[in-house]
């Protein structure tokens, strides 16, 4: 199971990854720093998630995985 985390206090609030994965992502209406819309993605949207968090700048992304 792969879980996703987001560090809020490190976003700058670029929007790459509601860009790259809308489906997992948005942006907050007031400071448009990172939401995350699902904190374990299912298998097919993993590596979506893998790229939001390296096109993250702030690298306020992460994505865990376990075996």
């Amino acid at each position: 199971m792969a879980e996703i985390r987001a560090d809020r206090e490190v976003c700058v609030g670029a929007g790459m990854c509601a860009l790259t994965a809308p489906e997992l992502f948005d942006q907050d209406d007031e400071d448009g720093r990172v939401v995350v819309l699902v904190t374990r993605p299912e298998a097919e949207l993993r590596e979506r998630a893998r790229e939001a968090v390296r096109l993250c700048p702030s690298g306020a992304l992460s994505l865990s995985e376990e075996a």
